[in-house]
């Protein structure tokens, strides 16, 4: 086991995988935190009603690994925005391997992965917070963990800004979006006259 894994735990995002039968699936997930030393344990909150929280709480077992700024937006639109119920979430990835436990794992766009077992479950209302000693872990890389704020910023692709149509004041930026441009309008942030403006197109 290395315990240079449990230094990826500290923040970000992590993906769960669970397999039931010959059914393998998984789901991102915000909260893996390590409890206890020795023997190590971990624990994690997921949701409700998600296929992955069902899976590990009728087999007990899991593996958690934590996204990497390497990861790209597919791995969050299949495990973040697709039910597995109906598909399999893994088709598609090459770089998919099992771990010590049978359990599926990426090897590409994370940075750590670790295998557990269930020792303790509490309803939280609309998760379940499990406990589990972990049983193996390994680093994967050296790429930073992914947050949230990350995801955002530098993951999921940004939504195009339509420019206004319209007049736009040269000394302040403010847009006017009617046609024509009466004559005698004054810009409401820098009180500049209408000859200040210019079409925008």
């Amino acid at each position: 086991m290395d315990k240079k894994a449990f230094y990826k735990l500290t923040y970000g995002l992590f993906l769960l995988t669970a397999r039931e039968g010959e059914k393998d699936n998984g789901c991102i997930i915000n909260t893996a935190i390590q409890v206890a030393n020795d023997p190590a344990r971990i624990s994690i909150a997921v949701l409700k009603g998600n296929h992955t929280h069902d899976m590990v709480l009728r087999t007990g077992s899991f593996t958690v690994s934590s996204i990497s700024t390497a990861a790209d937006f597919a791995l969050f639109q299949r495990f973040g925005m697709q039910s597995g119920r109906d598909t399999d979430k893994f088709a598609g990835f090459e770089a998919v391997e099992r771990f010590s436990n049978g359990l599926y794992y990426l090897t590409k766009g994370a940075n750590m992965v670790m295998s557990a077992k269930v020792v303790d479950s509490m309803d939280l209302g609309s998760h379940t917070l499990f406990v589990a000693e972990v049983t193996d872990a390994k680093i994967l890389s050296e790429d930073p963990s992914c947050t949230y704020a990350y995801y955002q910023s530098d993951i999921k692709p940004q939504k195009k800004e339509e420019k206004k149509k319209g007049w736009v004041c040269t000394v302040c930026g403010y847009v006017y979006e009617g046609d024509p441009l009466p004559e005698d309008f004054i810009c409401p942030w820098c009180k500049h006259g209408a000859e200040d403006f210019v079409r925008q197109q």
